[in-house]
């Protein structure tokens, strides 16, 4: 990209078809697992927020697709779902030339609002 996006329609813009179709995926997914989610955009990727905190990430990359954050409690929560799954520091990656795994993304999504919610039991 040669500018840095500063909103997501920028950031969709600037990737290949493919890759566009793959954000649309994932950002439905999530969607789908928290929909009062808020779209939003930070560190150069678009973001949900949920009750003012940021829910996840998810960004389109040349050979896959992340989704941010993991925490350690739930790459040990989901291991037998994501094992065949590259996973980083806070992130999972999956491979470009795979189908997402849609229900995969909304458990991690749901793991990922308890998380929040346990942080901060008013939300």
């Amino acid at each position: 990209m040669p500018d840095k996006p500063t909103n997501t329609a920028e950031y969709l813009a600037a990737l290949t078809d493919a890759q566009r179709a793959a954000m649309e995926q994932l950002r439905l997914a999530i969607l789908e697992a928290a929909p009062d989610a808020e779209e939003a955009f930070s560190y150069g990727i678009p973001a949900f927020r949920l009750h003012g905190k940021t829910l996840v990430w998810y960004a389109a990359w040349k050979a896959h697709y992340s989704l941010y954050p993991l925490s350690a409690a739930m790459l040990r929560e989901h291991a037998q779902a994501i094992v065949r799954y590259p996973t980083a520091k806070g992130t999972i990656r999956f491979p470009a030339k795979q189908p997402l795994p849609l229900g995969l993304v909304e458990a991690l999504v749901r793991s990922r609002i308890a998380e929040l919610r346990n942080l901060d039991p008013a939300a």
